[in-house]
């Protein structure tokens, strides 16, 4: 018998209201035939659509892939953890090692990747903001500082059947505590403990739940020698040859008609 208060696809209105929200970016190719997820080779970027799965609370990862891990990450995307790996590589991020706990604690390593939110509020107007502005260091008022590193996770092989799995698809997509199946991870240490969660989604500017989201992810050129402002430790975010970076522009929530 089927559950009428199932939808005989399993998606959630959340998710079937973020599939149609916005219309494909112009000028790019789409990466899943089942998913929402574009690769832009002339803005060097990948964009993947989702929603807000908690607009506050204890974190452990910024994003995961719907249907995995939204109890405890701000955005669940339409998009396997898998496809945005390869998207990433597709785009020239160079991946690096996922954290490491034994022998010693070792972090996280990989390009970094800068990752911006865009949404429309109940006006309709369109608002964007770095990803870090919606992470809030868990008991103040500050915002997560950091930018993501590709770590890249790994494949897991059953032995009963030979099947290789995409760790990261289980849910472990971009995190803000430290998983070693991470795709993309904090290149600091940052505790998995329930009890010692050392971020939270931050209440007030995160939309409320169930709202469209388009996330749109920018490997951060890796740092030169030359003195002009690109080699940089980081803390000021620069663009493809060294410039800043901007936001991206609001055409990119061109309301959709599928």
């Amino acid at each position: 018998m089927i559950d009428p208060l199932v939808p005989e696809d399993g998606k959630s209105p959340a998710q079937r209201a973020a599939e149609s929200a916005f219309a494909p970016p112009e000028g790019t190719t789409r990466l899943l035939s089942d998913g929402n997820l574009w690769l832009d080779r002339n803005r060097n970027r990948l964009i993947v659509d989702g929603y807000v799965a908690i607009d506050q609370g204890p974190l452990e990862m910024f994003a995961c892939p719907v249907a995995t891990k939204e109890h405890e990450a701000v955005v669940a995307v339409l998009s396997t953890a898998k496809a945005i790996h390869a998207g990433l590589l597709a785009l020239g991020a160079i991946q690096g090692t996922p954290v490491s706990f034994t022998p010693d604690y070792r972090p996280a390593t990989g390009q970094r990747i800068a990752i911006w939110v865009m949404w429309k509020n109940q006006q309709g107007e369109v608002e964007k903001c770095p990803a870090q502005n919606w992470i809030q260091v868990t008991g103040t008022e500050k915002t997560l500082e950091l930018d993501w590193v590709f770590a890249g996770s790994s494949f897991w092989k059953d032995p009963s059947t030979g099947q290789e799995y995409y760790q990261a698809d289980s849910g472990d997509l971009v995190c803000v505590s430290n998983f070693s199946t991470a795709t993309l991870d904090l290149p600091v240490e940052s505790s998995g403990s329930d009890a010692n969660l050392l971020y939270s989604a931050y209440a007030g500017r995160v939309p409320p739940r169930g709202t469209p989201v388009r996330l749109v992810l920018i490997p951060i050129p890796v740092p030169r020698d030359e003195p002009d402002g690109s080699n940089s430790s980081g803390e000021n975010r620069t663009g493809i040859d060294g410039k800043p970076q901007l936001p991206p522009e609001d055409d990119l929530l061109l309301r959709g008609d599928r």
